[in-house]
């Protein structure tokens, strides 16, 4: 199970992320820097990804500054209980090789995933930058869903990490593009709603008007995008799989065994996917009509795909194993890459 830790975040790319997937639109512009220094920090690094270019393309991941649901890929990928949490626990990292150093994993873990690490920033420019930016409201939305669920539920407790997220997580990750985008501050307004929530959320009705508070905040941050971008299927179908990849990790990161071992992981990706399917009916109507055939591959994949979450608490059984999910959220992906590849052209 998590810890909740506040951390110094460059502004990345999930996907998260984080954490998002790359942007084959042709504005797509990103610029690489010199690696991370010892001490990462939101003002030495502001402007930094947690991504670069791994040998296939895939993205890496920045372990200086990657927050918990981009370093939870490595996690599902080694089957490491907590490991996120080490990962941030023991930073700075010099080299990527720290990480055996200073026993976070074995030697052989690393030679798994040392494609997949890095300690170099990139800077976001254009599509890649808006479509981050896009992708972190989108997760915070995910998880503050979530936490309405479970607290519908009256399982406080189990609310609790997932309010606390978006602000311990998140929102320092992306506070210096709200200020550039000219968002009004809502970091206040996520506290006053986690601090309510801690107290055991006690107050039904000062929870409810501050969870609507925070959403209104988000949606706001999200309306700084232009009205034309956020309603197009190329952009949002670039945020929906940011989404969707970070959901395939927190669910391979739940499951361990045949077994859902994490009940905050499933949660979490229960509410990426949610918010996820909410985008992607936001632009179904132009989808249905311009891109049939990839329409009906994403309507039918999405319908799948949520089956794996059938409610809030999870389930004995895992409806759908991670290698099911993962097959699911690459159809879509590969849906999502035609048409970005049309709108391109």
């Amino acid at each position: 199970m998590r810890t909740k830790r506040y951390v110094s975040l460059a502004i990345v790319a999930f996907a998260a992320s984080v954490v998002i997937s790359a942007c084959n639109n042709s504005g797509t512009n990103t610029t690489k820097t010199s690696p991370s220094p010892a001490t990462p920090s939101a003002d030495s690094a502001t402007t930094g990804s947690t991504h670069t270019a791994s040998h296939g393309g895939e993205k890496k991941i920045n372990i200086n500054s990657a927050i918990l649901s981009e370093l939870d890929k490595l996690e599902a990928k080694l089957g490491v209980p907590a490991l996120s949490n080490k990962i941030q626990s023991e930073r700075p990292y010099k080299t990527a090789e720290d990480l055996v150093t200073k026993k976070v994993i074995d030697q052989k873990q690393f030679d798994q995933i040392k494609d997949l690490v890095t300690i170099e920033d990139i800077v976001l420019t254009g599509v890649a930058k808006d479509t981050d930016y896009m992708v972190k409201l989108g997760l915070m939305k995910g998880h503050l869903f979530v936490a309405k669920e479970l607290l519908d539920l009256n399982q406080v407790k189990d609310a609790e990490p997932h309010i606390g997220h978006p602000v311990e997580e998140i929102y320092t990750d992306i506070a210096e593009q709200l200020t550039e985008r000219k968002v009004k501050e809502f970091k206040t307004t996520l506290i006053t709603l986690e601090d309510l929530v801690k107290a055991g959320a006690k107050d039904k009705a000062k929870v409810t008007t501050n969870f609507t508070e925070s959403m209104k905040s988000i949606d706001l941050a999200i309306a700084a995008l232009p009205e034309a971008q956020r309603k197009s299927p190329s952009f949002v179908l670039q945020v929906i799989n940011g989404l969707l990849d970070t959901a395939n990790s927190e669910y391979g990161a739940a499951i361990a065994n045949g077994k859902i071992k994490a009940a905050i992981e499933y949660q979490d990706s229960r509410g990426f996917v949610v918010y996820a399917d909410t985008l992607y009916q936001g632009i179904s109507a132009t989808m249905a009509k311009d891109h049939p055939v990839e329409h009906k591959t994403v309507t039918e994949t999405i319908k799948q795909l949520k089956t794996a979450w059938p409610a809030a608490i999870p389930p004995a059984t895992p409806v759908k194993t991670p290698a099911q999910i993962s097959q699911l959220v690459k159809a879509i992906e590969k849906s999502t890459q035609k048409i970005a590849s049309i709108a391109s052209n």
